[in-house]
């Protein structure tokens, strides 16, 4: 009996077994899993739910009009990718924007690719997803690289291997993160490439790095120019000599001192009333002369 209400069900096709509450599929070891997971199959726009765990947080609205038209040109080319949370209930793991376009469009329902997933594995899936796009921002791709080592607790080790990039590119965009939230705002409305983020990361001081930001907007700088601007900021500066003016008398004495002898006079004040006169000779003969006008 049992076995006949099996092949019932999956005689009615997926859609009409989606919608079977006794046959609800919750885990891949549920009896009929294998008929669903890992098919593409149109599901309602109701049923699917906004992924909470979603590591995008701006959608250019105009972009998501320029879309919609597409698909209402073309239709839809890549399906969405859904988990499934419950019975009529799924879940977006990448496709927002391909949702979001087909919302606005007011259709009913979307072509969609159904996984069975976990919180941790939808967080992974959607952050891997995201960072492997080409129209992230650096600091977007920043963002998915912390809360892949900080929420699922991948080295970056692992993340070479799971995204596919080099551990080096993977520290690189991490370390924006360093820089002042305005500068990664910036970087984010696209004001800075990340060129200037790498550059402005390699200076410590917050009010320094918002110092050589507002330089790049004013004079529109290059990542070359920027990378100069640092160069000098880190550069070890050196101490001016203050000059110490001597006493009024002092100040007639080294002046008669240097009118009276036929060498050079060199004064360094350490206060105002105390210092060294250095006496400089070119030659012997100089020297005698020197010593000469010493003994008057």
């Amino acid at each position: 009996m049992a076995k006949a209400t099996q092949k019932q069900a999956l005689g009615r096709g997926l859609s009409a077994l989606l919608n079977d509450p006794k046959n609800d599929i919750q885990s891949a070891e549920d009896k009929n899993a294998d008929q669903v997971v890992g098919n593409v199959i149109e599901l309602p726009l109701d049923q699917i739910a906004i992924n909470p765990f979603q590591p995008r947080t701006h959608f250019d609205q105009e972009g998501i009009s320029e879309l919609a038209n597409s698909i209402k040109e073309l239709g839809i080319i890549q399906p969405i990718t859904v988990r499934k949370i419950g019975f009529q209930s799924y879940q977006l793991i990448s496709g927002e924007r391909r949702f979001r376009a087909v919302k606005q469009l007011e259709m009913e329902s979307i072509p969609a690719f159904i996984r069975i997933a976990n919180d941790q594995e939808s967080l992974e899936m959607a952050l891997v997803e995201n960072i492997q796009r080409r129209d992230l921002d650096p600091i977007e791709i920043a963002l998915s690289y912390q809360r892949l080592i900080e929420d699922i607790q991948l080295t970056q080790e692992q993340m070479s291997a799971r995204v596919g990039k080099k551990r080096s590119t993977i520290a690189n965009y991490l370390r924006l993160l360093k820089l002042d939230p305005i500068i990664q705002t910036g970087m984010r409305d696209g004001f800075l490439s990340m060129g200037h983020g790498r550059a402005l990361v390699n200076v410590e001081s917050k009010t320094d790095q918002l110092g050589i930001y507002e330089k790049i907007l004013a004079k529109g700088l290059s990542v070359r120019a920027t990378e100069q601007l640092v160069k000098e900021l880190k550069a070890p500066k050196v101490a001016k000599k203050t000059t110490i003016a001597p006493t009024e008398n002092i100040q007639k004495g080294i002046e008669g001192l240097k009118k009276s002898l036929p060498t050079g006079v060199s004064v360094t004040m350490e206060t105002q009333t105390s210092g060294k006169i250095i006496l400089s000779f070119g030659s012997e003969a100089d020297f005698k002369k020197l010593q000469k006008q010493l003994k008057k």
